[in-house]
């Protein structure tokens, strides 16, 4: 090795305090940037650059989560709502049922008990009807067969509902088929 390499840094500093140069006017107005002020500058940006690419990339994950969780319960309603769609018309024959006369009170009771059940299978599932008499009418959700004049109920009033509507949620699996009232 020679003596240059093994140099302590008191040495250099003597050595460079030593070598007197000469500064022009124009050097001494213009600031000279150290080295290390310029490497610390780079890593400084360096850093900012690779913390907005991790917040970056934290915010999608974040959007891919959410985007994800969204269409997992999506998906469960839209299952939900196809086997709920095909139990309606089962709920439709009981109810038809339950209106028609029976010949024993047990045969009665059997077909209540019956729509009792499906019923409360429906309300777990979050299965809520809709379409009652009095209620306003939304095209969105009914479906109106007639038009009828009445002067017991409000203007765009349900005045009879022939089948009930369906829905979880905000989405309608089957809409209410009414008639709605003029005044």
């Amino acid at each position: 090795m020679s003596k240059k390499q093994n140099k302590t840094p008191e040495e250099i500093l003597e050595e460079t305090s030593a070598e007197e140069t000469e500064v022009t006017p124009e050097e001494a107005e213009t600031p000279a940037e150290p080295a290390e002020k310029s490497e610390a500058e780079k890593l400084t940006e360096e850093l900012a650059t690779q913390k907005n690419n991790y917040l970056r990339l934290a915010a999608e994950y974040d959007n891919y989560r959410k985007r994800t969780q969204q269409e997992k319960l999506s998906l469960y309603a839209d299952a939900t709502a196809k086997a709920v769609e095909k139990l309606l018309p089962l709920l439709d024959s009981i109810n038809a049922a339950l209106a028609a006369p029976t010949e024993s009170e047990n045969e009665r009771q059997g077909i209540e008990l019956i729509a009792n059940q499906l019923k409360k299978c429906l309300e777990d599932l979050g299965v809520e009807g809709f379409g009652e008499i009095g209620d306003t009418f939304d095209p969105m959700i009914h479906n109106a067969i007639s038009r009828t004049d009445s002067d017991e109920l409000p203007q765009s009033s349900i005045a009879m509902v022939f089948q009930k509507g369906f829905k979880i949620g905000d989405k309608v699996i089957r809409p209410a088929m009414v008639q709605v009232a003029n005044c």
